[in-house]
């Protein structure tokens, strides 16, 4: 069948639109009307420049969204015809080492060579990003990527649970299991930042601190459950004295949702002696390093990786759309603007330019 799609052609070229042929669903495959996809900073890294080390092009972009089953392939026995779901970008197969040990949401699935391309353009094929391809009006994806939802919640809605609310909320809940009545700073008020201010606060942090260059994203963050909005240009080199004092000798909890060293330098830094916890979720660019003071980790602290925020993709993800109709998520406050397929390209110069929180296509 032939689908509207968005792709990159390889790095450093602008984002582009083109009719591409789209595989029907075949063993254990589900076809996927898109109704609903968020724009990511991870989309853009694979076509700014900023992540020099993907090769795998052309690629048909796209990882966050929510859309309807219209087909399904032999084999398949978990989603039929009408279902509403979320395609994840990490599988769940429910049958590997690491499915089975209940640490971890990372398959062994998703570390595998990848499965055939299902997207063509005049017989060259296009790979689909997380195998996923978010940004086309269709997608083929494997059973084991697809998470059945509800469906009594408003797909353009839902589809940024995805990425950003499974990230974020995942980190705080999952990841880092924030406690009761503990302080959270969280760096990068973004799509991902505004969800771990949210979790923290279902998890009943008693003080949780925004922290963003863009004054913006102020209201946002408030709305999402912070309890206070600090800008570091306010601040210059006295930033983590300020967040320290502020805590009451650093905070029990911090999460960087920026993707840069020194920001993460810095979560690390703001945590309290003795017990604080810095939880990494942004992806640096391609050659930056991580710069980090040895004795900072020597001191007690803890420094933790979050991806996808430790939440099983289909078994767990579901459960965040349920607290959404429950009123528990800010979900509606973290969408800034809604676009069509044909404006991707001024959706991401938004989100490059700190003006949006959540840019959603609606198809």
């Amino acid at each position: 069948m032939k689908v509207e799609a968005a792709f990159a052609l390889r790095q450093k070229t602008p984002i582009q639109l083109a009719t591409l042929t789209l595989e029907k669903p075949g063993e254990r495959e589900v076809l996927i009307e898109m109704k609903a996809a968020g724009l990511c900073h991870s989309d853009m890294m694979l076509f700014d420049g900023t992540r020099m080390e993907w090769q795998d092009y052309p690629l048909v972009l796209g990882h966050e969204g929510a859309g309807i089953v219209r087909e399904v392939g032999p084999g398949v026995t978990t989603v039929k015809p009408g279902d509403h779901v979320i395609p994840v970008p990490i599988p769940e197969c429910g049958e590997c080492t690491a499915c089975l040990s209940g640490k971890t949401n990372l398959c062994d699935r998703y570390y595998q060579p990848p499965p055939r391309p299902v997207f063509s353009l005049d017989g060259k094929s296009f790979r689909s990003f997380c195998e996923l391809g978010t940004f086309a009006q269709y997608i083929t994806v494997r059973e084991m990527q697809v998470a059945k939802i509800r469906d009594d919640v408003p797909l353009d809605i839902v589809c940024c649970l995805g990425c950003a609310g499974a990230t974020g909320l995942g980190a705080a809940i999952f990841t880092a299991e924030v406690a009761s009545g503990s302080s959270v700073v969280v760096f990068g008020l973004g799509g991902i930042g505004l969800n771990v201010v949210n979790g923290a606060k279902l998890n009943g942090a008693s003080m949780i601190i925004g922290v963003d260059t863009n004054p913006t994203k102020r209201q946002a963050a408030f709305a999402a459950g912070a309890t206070h909005y600090v800008n570091p240009k306010d601040h210059g080199d006295n930033l983590i004295g300020v967040l320290k004092e502020m805590t009451g000798g650093g905070a029990d909890y911090a999460f960087e949702c920026v993707g840069s060293a020194k920001v993460l330098s810095d979560t690390v830094e703001c945590t309290r002696l003795g017990w604080g916890t810095a939880v990494t979720i942004g992806i640096l660019p391609t050659g930056e390093q991580l710069q980090l003071r040895p004795r900072a980790i020597q001191e007690g602290r803890k420094l933790m990786g979050s991806y996808l925020g430790n939440i099983k993709s289909r078994s767990q993800l579901p459960i965040l759309a349920d607290w959404y109709a429950e009123g528990k998520l800010a979900l509606d406050d973290l969408i800034s603007h809604r676009i069509a397929l044909s404006e991707i390209a001024s959706g991401f110069d938004l989100l490059r330019d700190g003006k949006a929180r959540r840019v959603v296509i609606e198809f």
